[in-house]
């Protein structure tokens, strides 16, 4: 710091570089406006010169040629060439004769012609050949003086100036900066003194006087944070001892929560298999239910088709069989057996899509399947459940749309939201209207499930897919359909659910992304 103070530091030399700047480009610029005037001051006296040759040499010499008197003639036209600038002369008489001195081959920068008479009579052409050359040559001196001395007088001039700014403010700025960067806490009382100073007081007294005043406002800042940190000190003692005492009861806190929390999960999951279970449950009391009936009307058929054979048998037996009995005995087994046919079909589809669901719901493969017949036979099997209601259930999907997904999420999904709409939306209600829409779109599969009926809250929509959530609390209700479904969309499936805004009814988009590619394991 102490070698920043001389003139080789950067301030200096970026000062004195600056003033070096500012010198050259005025002098230059001086220079250049000098050398701008006397160029043109020379082609005026030049053409002053010009003038000269016209009024004090063009008589005499109309005079010689008319005496023919040559060599007045050659020394009037040598004095002419030795006028400054004035390179070739040459005379031209109306009688052949030519009269010339000078350098005839040097470049002309002006010519002029002067026709010479005597008494009225045209003997000849006098013509002026000038050359800037030597103008050009003074211009050239002149620029290598000027620019001499203005060199000298700059570095005169910065000389001084730096050596001015140096005693009256750089040095004083240097001892500043190094006060600064030396004061500390254990030297914060010296104060700062600026050495050889005049009386009257300027900008850097006052920065001196700032300085100090800083250093007394510090110097006491210092003494209360001094003060606050043992007061800290003394606070922290005490808050680490209450914070092992609280860190203590709440490390029994958590603990306590921790196994409230794995009991609360525990009973969820098994709340959640409990609904999967009795969802299960009331799909098979359902396709019983309707596979009791076909099954009846085969047993009745069989019972009708046995005694009309005993009857026919007995008929045979006893010789009193005739063929219009036979005919209508035949027809009545034919009808029969017709009934048995139906019956038999009907059941053997109820079961086959029953064993399609419930199968799937305990196993999570992934398989490649058709969409359009795995969600019909969903629907066809939950609509069991609600066997005596009216509903219209409208199902929209592409017929040829195969892919590898997982059909026991879809199956649960599916379940859910028709057994959400029985129970809640289409509750006290005899007739409704479901519609279940699959779209595919740039890789992705959108269902779109909505219905007529009562709708949602605002305040349960916000909250529709939190565990525990219900319209039917006290009911029988659980309020973990949705949470299931939203798991499933969420977790197995890796998509989005959405409850959409509706006028009537409830509606939920489901958006899933898929795979159209066969996978290591298909249907």
């Amino acid at each position: 710091m102490e070698k920043s103070g001389s003139f080789n530091s950067k301030l200096s030399r970026r000062v004195l570089i600056y003033i070096l700047l500012c010198s050259s480009v005025l002098s230059i610029s001086s220079a250049f406006i000098q050398l701008y005037v006397n160029y043109h001051e020379s082609l005026t006296t030049l053409d002053q010169r010009f003038s000269n040759v016209e009024t004090s040499y063009l008589q005499s010499i109309s005079t010689s040629l008319w005496d023919f008197n040559e060599p007045l003639v050659q020394q009037q036209i040598q004095g002419i060439v030795k006028l400054p600038d004035i390179s070739h002369v040459k005379i031209v008489t109306g009688f052949g004769k030519t009269y010339q001195f000078g350098d005839e081959n040097i470049s002309a920068d002006k010519v002029v012609e002067y026709p010479i008479f005597y008494s009225e009579n045209d003997i000849g052409l006098l013509i002026v050949t000038a050359s800037y050359k030597d103008i050009y040559q003074r211009l050239w001196q002149q620029a290598g003086f000027i620019l001499t001395a203005e060199v000298i007088k700059i570095f005169i001039v910065a000389f001084f100036i730096i050596f001015i700014v140096h005693w009256l403010i750089t040095r004083h700025i240097y001892h500043i900066t190094y006060y600064s960067q030396q004061v500390a806490a254990d030297k914060i009382d010296t104060p700062l003194v600026l050495s050889s100073r005049p009386k009257a007081k300027d900008e850097l007294d006052e920065l001196a006087e700032t300085i100090n005043n800083m250093r007394t406002t510090l110097k006491n800042d210092i003494l209360k944070l001094e003060d606050a940190e043992n007061a800290l000190i003394n606070l922290n003692g005490e808050l680490e001892v209450k914070v092992y005492d609280r860190t203590a009861k709440l490390a029994s806190s958590n603990k306590q929560l921790q196994q409230s929390l794995d009991d609360l999960t525990l009973a969820k999951d098994q709340l959640v298999q409990s609904e999967k279970m009795a969802s299960l449950g009331q799909l098979v009391a359902g396709v019983a239910h309707e596979v009791n009936t076909p099954l009846g009307i085969c047993v009745t058929s069989i019972t009708a088709l046995k005694e009309k054979v005993l009857e026919l048998n007995h008929s045979v037996e006893t010789e009193n069989l005739t063929k219009s009995h036979l005919t209508k005995t035949l027809g009545l087994l034919i009808e029969y057996q017709n009934i048995i046919e139906r019956s038999l079909n009907k059941a053997v589809e109820l079961i086959r899509g029953f064993k399609s669901v419930a199968v799937e719901q305990h196993t999570d493969p992934e398989l490649k399947i058709n969409l359009s017949s795995h969600v019909n036979d969903v629907v066809n099997t939950v609509k069991t459940l609600f066997k005596r209601k009216k509903y219209i259930i409208n199902i929209e999907i592409d017929e040829k749309l195969n892919l590898i997904t997982y059909p026991s999420a879809w199956n649960q999904i599916l379940t859910n939201f028709l057994t959400n709409s029985h129970i809640h939306g289409f509750d006290e209600r005899e007739n409704g209207e479901i519609s279940i829409k699959f779209v595919e779109d740039d890789g992705f599969l959108t269902l779109t499930y909505s219905d007529n009926g009562k709708g949602l809250d605002s305040t349960v929509v916000n909250r529709i897919f939190d565990p525990f959530v219900t319209t039917k609390r006290g009911q029988g209700g659980s309020g973990l359909g949705m949470n299931i479904v939203y798991n499933l969309v969420d977790a197995k499936l890796k998509g989005t659910i959405k409850c959409l805004d509706t006028k009537e009814g409830c509606s939920f988009e489901v958006r899933v992304p898929i795979k159209k590619k066969k996978g290591e394991l298909e249907a």
